[in-house]
């Protein structure tokens, strides 16, 4: 063992960094857009409430505000987003257009489509005691001490057994 990490550690960490480069091509593949802007389409198609501000999504996404209002102007100029009117008239709330929710779906489709693939060498028990793992993992993540960017950015949070525009169980397990 070296650097206080034990090789079990050390391949979990090839793991993550070879799952997100391996996300990143799913879920951009086929045409010129970004993850960021791959994953502001599923946030989008999965928000619950009242359309989000431009703030609001950089936020969820960990961007800058200068960031967030690039990442709009984007998604807006190729035809995915609109912007409309919020509460206050200083605010613009960000909506997907007809476009958008198809590149919002197909862009969750792709991530699923590759973690299907990844787990493909697990039985039953195994992909069950993974769950079990990741839950308990995802949880300490969010519990933590920096959470970071909202976890469910490219989720299809139903497939945790979250009703449409809910939460997902793991997030509410951790927030309590």
């Amino acid at each position: 063992m070296t650097g206080g990490f034990d090789a079990g550690v050390n391949r979990l960490g090839a793991l993550a960094l070879r799952l997100t480069d391996r996300m990143q091509l799913a879920v951009t593949s086929g045409d010129e857009r970004s993850l960021s802007a791959a994953t502001a389409l599923s946030v989008l198609d999965r928000w619950f409430g009242a359309p989000p501000s431009v703030d609001t999504l950089r936020r969820v996404m960990g961007l800058t505000p200068s960031g967030g209002v690039r990442l709009v102007d984007v998604l807006e100029r190729d035809g995915l987003v609109t912007r409309r009117p919020g509460a206050d008239a200083r605010v613009r709330t960000i909506v997907l257009t007809a476009k958008g929710r198809r590149a919002a779906r197909a862009t969750v489709e792709a991530r699923h489509d590759l973690l299907e693939e990844v787990l493909a060498p697990l039985d039953d028990g195994e992909r069950a005691a993974l769950a079990a793992i990741v839950d308990k993992l995802l949880i300490g993540l969010i519990r933590g001490r920096r959470p970071g960017p909202a976890m469910c950015r490219l989720c299809d949070t139903e497939a945790c057994g979250a009703p449409r525009d809910e939460p997902c169980p793991v997030t509410r397990a951790a927030l309590g």
